[in-house]
């Protein structure tokens, strides 16, 4: 039989013990550090519970580790360290902070394209009488007594469809308008948001203008050119256009392409300040209504509304160069030697009230179409985000 170990190697296995169990204990704490980083939508002390963060997740990683767990959990693990660092950082921003989502300009190209022609098809009766009643001058003798006598003489000398004269220009313009004015808007704004995704209310009439000046420029002014010179063609005893096509093909035969572009400068002017003031009221307004919260849902209604206000305050507020426009791209435009010289002989033979014709039919038309436009918008990029994945 072999003698009972001394009393100190006792001691020296119950040291060894404990300190393997230590060990033991070191590494799963270690082991735990290492378990993926998850990215929600803000803290995970405020929304874990709402948006489904584990409560158990480590709060207390370096910030190289949990940009490295981000980069991995977002795929951008193929990119280089310092873009993998800087996107990361956004995302975790964005994440954390919860602000509105930013709207790729390639949906809201396409969003705006849709909301533009459904909109021109249900509003154009009222844009057909705004520009009659704009072109029948004063210097003459008036044809219409108002606008109901403009809608009943119309549809007696050319029934219901004559309401719809020279909605195929309007229509052929109207898609790529809507379409250029909101993608240039959200190309020029989303650089402008601030950490939240909002919008502050002089960038955004900034951003207006520049959308109002971009589709002026590109398609405004030679769709415009050709509707108002189709209308007025209508009200002629002998019409010469046949339709469209024949239309177009007709006046760049006779005025070139140039003949397309009469009245640029009052176009970009009226449009310019059209969609700034139209963007400026929208986004205040919808700022006021979400106030903190961006994420706030917008109903269709509410959006229509604000829309709505949006539209009026601009009628109100460039209907004289709407006028003056309408005028330069008419078929006497060459009466006019440039558009201050029109505006002058409007002031000189008609008087001031005469900047203001048509406001009423153009006020219908205008509420109608902006709420239309909105609100189309709004729905078809929600539709988007759920089918087109973009960062």
């Amino acid at each position: 039989m072999l003698p009972p170990p001394p009393h100190w190697c006792a001691s020296l296995c119950c040291c060894l013990s404990v300190r393997t169990k230590r060990r033991h204990r070191d590494l799963r704490k270690m082991s735990s550090l290492l378990k993926p980083f998850s990215v929600c939508e803000g803290p995970c002390e405020s929304c874990g519970a709402r948006r489904g963060c584990p409560s158990s997740a480590p709060r207390h990683q370096p910030p190289l580790q949990r940009l490295s767990a981000a980069a991995a959990a977002t795929g951008l693990g193929s990119l280089p360290e310092h873009q993998r660092s800087y996107s990361a950082r956004r995302n975790l921003a964005a994440a954390a902070i919860g602000g509105r989502k930013i709207t790729h300009p390639g949906k809201a190209i396409l969003a705006g394209g849709i909301a533009g022609g459904i909109e021109i098809c249900i509003t154009f009766p009222t844009e057909y009488v705004k520009t009659q009643l704009q072109l029948d001058e004063r210097a003459n003798p008036p044809r219409y007594r108002g606008i109901g006598d403009c809608v009943k003489l119309t549809v007696q000398d050319h029934g219901l469809r004559g309401l719809y004269r020279g909605l195929s220009s309007l229509l052929y313009g109207s898609i790529p308008k809507s379409a250029v004015r909101f993608g240039t808007f959200e190309m020029l704004s989303n650089p402008m948001r601030d950490a939240t995704g909002r919008l502050d209310n002089t960038r955004s009439l900034v951003c207006g203008l520049g959308a109002g000046i971009a589709e002026a420029i590109l398609v405004v002014c030679p769709m415009e050119t050709l509707k108002v010179k189709m209308i007025h063609d209508q009200c002629s005893l002998h019409p010469r256009y046949r339709g469209f096509f024949h239309g177009v093909s007709e006046i760049i035969r006779e005025q070139g392409v140039r003949g397309t572009y009469q009245g640029l400068t009052a176009t970009v002017l009226k449009q310019g300040t059209n969609q700034a003031i139209r963007f400026y009221v929208m986004n205040a307004l919808r700022n006021w209504y979400k106030g903190d919260d961006l994420r706030k849902e917008m109903h269709p209604i509410v959006t229509a509304m604000f829309g709505a206000t949006a539209g009026a305050a601009s009628v109100f507020g460039n209907t004289p160069l709407d006028v003056v426009k309408t005028r330069m791209q008419g078929l006497e435009a060459h009466r006019y030697k440039s558009t201050v010289d029109c505006a002058f002989q409007i002031l000189k033979h008609e008087g001031p009230q005469a900047f203001y014709k048509g406001t009423v039919p153009r006020l219908g038309r205008v509420c109608l179409d902006v709420a239309i436009v909105f609100v189309i918008y709004e729905e078809v990029v929600k539709l988007l985000n759920d089918v087109w994945k973009t960062q």
